[in-house]
């Protein structure tokens, strides 16, 4: 049973994703920039303002995905966040498959499944036509396939994920660096020119390439963005994307559900995709929100787990024998969260630690293993396991009107918010 366990909570999830995927009705949040972008894509292969360029900051892979919902479905809210519904399934059973690699335990691999399907969000994402879901699956693909040895798929798929936002870079750069280092304490230092070579073309030529030809419907096209600023299209295409990076550094505007990085992991200040005050409850007042809030207990104790990884990925260090699972923590926990602390001017926000929810959840499952392999009676560690995957079910039941849009009573609503910074 435990065996097709990811499959049945998968398919479970899909069914959560798409009951009333269509609420609310119009744009949630930046969908407002994404639809209109994936709109433009499939009618003109490049993004425009009318008759106009229009200048973009965002890589097209996530809104190529987008268009794909729209051109099955049609240009509606069901069809603009079906791809999110999709990714957001494939994201779990792509964790799933991580899990049992890792750790080879149904049991353990059952967990972790169920873990990602109980995250406000990863739903909130999974209903919302965004594009930070779609970096996650592919640098979550990614790190699986350089787990695996695959490494010519895995800078294919950094260079999807580059597609889709630049920050996936970060995790290219840290994988790059851990393997060149493999390479240099592995072999005589006059042998290793060779390899890190091929590591250098598998995960800086290979994802630069395959990042270039997303942007295929640029090249062909002569109306977008910086096309015609020189008669060299790769020239054009380099200051266009020099005028990405200036934007991307200098966004500062200040806005209220703007989030420092110190506060995500604990859901400090998540952001409010969708707000309204309908009159159908039943009360005097009603409230309909969608809000980015990973599930409070989960992220929680997965903070706490982390610490706890991190701790054992240090020791492991010291007795040189590195721990392969809390490396891959590790990794994420570098690559999709610590850069943000370099930028403390720049605006941004909770939904962006949806890259780094693998990890942190991966981060319990390891917890949940050491717990469950200690000196322990079976009965207390299983007690103990059971029971905070029990508060994490009943959290996540708790604020699941707030998850998924549903129209419930101010007062209902009001007792979903824990702290004023939730408002």
């Amino acid at each position: 049973m435990a065996a097709i366990a990811p499959i049945l909570i998968a398919i479970a999830s899909f069914v959560l994703r798409l009951i009333n995927l269509g609420s609310p009705k119009g744009f949630v949040f930046d969908e407002v920039y994404y639809v209109d972008g994936a709109r433009d894509l499939l009618k003109y292969g490049v993004e425009v303002d009318g008759a106009n360029p229009e200048f973009i900051v965002h890589p097209p892979v996530g809104k190529w995905l987008i268009a794909s919902g729209i051109k099955l479905f049609g240009d509606n809210e069901f069809g603009w966040r079906f791809a999110s519904a999709v990714f957001g399934t494939l994201l779990i059973l792509l964790f799933a498959r991580l899990v049992h690699v890792v750790f080879y335990s149904p049991l353990l691999t059952a967990l972790g499944t169920a873990l990602m399907a109980l995250d406000g969000l990863l739903l909130v994402h999974s209903r919302t036509a965004l594009l930070d879901l779609f970096l996650t699956f592919f640098t979550l693909l990614g790190v699986f396939l350089w787990h695996r040895n695959r490494h010519i798929w895995s800078g294919i798929a950094f260079g999807l994920a580059i597609g889709c936002k630049w920050s996936a870079i970060y995790f290219v750069a840290i994988i790059g660096l851990i393997a060149v280092y493999r390479i240099v304490v592995a072999r005589d230092i006059r042998k290793v020119a060779k390899p890190i070579a091929a590591k250098f073309a598998q995960y800086g030529i290979l994802p630069v390439f395959v990042y270039t030809l997303t942007w295929t419907g640029w090249f062909i096209s002569d109306r977008g963005w910086s096309r015609q600023w020189s008669t060299n299209p790769l020239l054009s295409w380099l200051h266009y994307h020099s005028e990405m990076l200036n934007f991307h550094t200098g966004l500062t505007e200040k806005h209220p559900y703007q989030a420092n990085p110190w506060s995500w992991l604990i859901m400090g200040r998540p952001t409010s995709f969708f707000y309204a005050s309908p009159k159908e409850c039943g009360a005097k007042d009603c409230a309909q929100e969608v809000l980015a809030l990973g599930t409070p207990i989960l992220w929680w104790v997965g903070t706490i787990a982390l610490a706890v990884v991190v701790g054992y990925w240090i020791k492991s260090l010291v007795h040189h024998r590195i721990d392969a699972s809390a490396s891959i923590v590790v990794i994420g926990f570098t690559a999709g969260y610590l850069p943000w602390f370099a930028m403390q001017q720049r605006t941004v926000f909770t939904f962006y630690a949806i890259v780094i929810q693998p990890f942190l959840i991966m981060a319990i499952v390891y917890c949940a293993k050491l717990l469950l392999d200690s000196g322990l009676k079976p009965v207390v560690s299983q007690s103990i396991v059971g029971s905070v995957f029990a508060l994490i079910v009943l959290c996540f039941l708790y604020f699941m009107p707030v998850f998924t849009a549903q129209v419930i009573t101010y007062e209902d609503w009001n007792l979903r918010m824990w702290f004023e910074s939730w408002i």
